[in-house]
């Protein structure tokens, strides 16, 4: 579908016909590659107008988080434990890897619900919105990559070889972060307690994943931080970007595999789901 049209709807079950069904999926990826691009460029530009600081607003938030941090633990109000790299570099890295993850679990419903009128309206690959928010989610994370080589060379730390490994622990952290938000998204849609709850769970999500600190030592909380599907990509890419150390790679394959299987089954309920939603969600957030 490469043009813009009304939209028809019908009542019967796309996946009567699964083959089709999976054939159209693939089609409007391909198909949406274009206006992905488009979208993307618009809402770059549009991020950063007018804005004095420009890109420096990209790493402004994982720098300020980072000092806080070092400012308690310097201060001995937190308690973090010993790491294997500089605290600071150590806080970063997780801060970095965190927020792109958080990136992408608030992409899909903020992708869709800033063009809701163009959804209710126009047919179009639904595709290409994610794909734009996507673009920008890795733009913003090379730009704080920078960041991080640049705190490596003053502790003078140089990448190890890991340090190739860490894109597939990023693809892993987008696919979890995506699986979540288009979970999410049917309910986002129609519901905003959804994205006003979302901003306190991820809050304290941060407390359950091992970002600021290495190990808990009550026993309760440390099960909680074991079993977050997080712990173990952020924990795995952080070591191959700092420490070439090989840790944890079950739990990190297990969650990774996961992700794929869970991301792909979520499209698709996305896609089965969403002529219902549109019939429901309001014109505007």
């Amino acid at each position: 579908m490469n043009s813009l049209d009304e939209i028809t709807y019908s009542a019967e079950s796309e996946l009567r016909a699964p083959r089709q069904f999976f054939a159209r999926m693939a089609a409007d990826v391909r198909a949406a590659r274009e206006l992905a691009w488009r979208l993307f460029v618009r809402n770059l530009r549009a991020q950063y107008r007018q804005s004095l600081l420009g890109y420096a607003w990209a790493l402004l938030p994982p720098l300020v988080t980072t000092l806080t941090w070092m400012f308690l633990n310097a201060a001995g109000i937190l308690q973090t434990g010993a790491t294997a790299i500089p605290y600071p570099l150590y806080v970063l890295v997780g801060t970095v890897l965190w927020q792109f993850f958080v990136d992408l679990l608030n992409l899909p419903l903020h992708a869709f619900s800033q063009n809701r009128a163009l959804i209710a309206k126009l047919n179009f690959p639904r595709e290409a919105l994610v794909l734009a928010s996507l673009g920008e989610a890795l733009f913003n994370f090379c730009i704080r990559l920078v960041l991080i080589l640049g705190v490596m060379l003053w502790y003078q730390i140089f990448p190890p070889w890991t340090f190739l490994l860490a894109p597939l622990g990023m693809f892993a952290l987008l696919l979890l972060g995506l699986t979540f938000g288009l979970l999410l998204l049917p309910f986002g849609l129609l519901y905003q307690d959804v994205t006003r709850a979302l901003s306190i769970i991820t809050t304290l999500w941060f407390f359950l994943t091992p970002i600021v600190y290495t190990s808990p030592d009550n026993s309760l909380w440390q099960w909680l931080v074991q079993w977050n599907p997080v712990t173990p990509l952020l924990f795995v890419t952080r070591e191959w970007m700092t420490t070439g150390k090989f840790v944890s790679l079950d739990s990190f394959l297990f969650v990774a595999a996961s992700s794929v299987v869970l991301c792909a089954g979520a499209w698709v309920l996305v896609r089965l789901a969403m002529p219902h939603l549109i019939a429901r969600m309001p014109s505007r957030g």
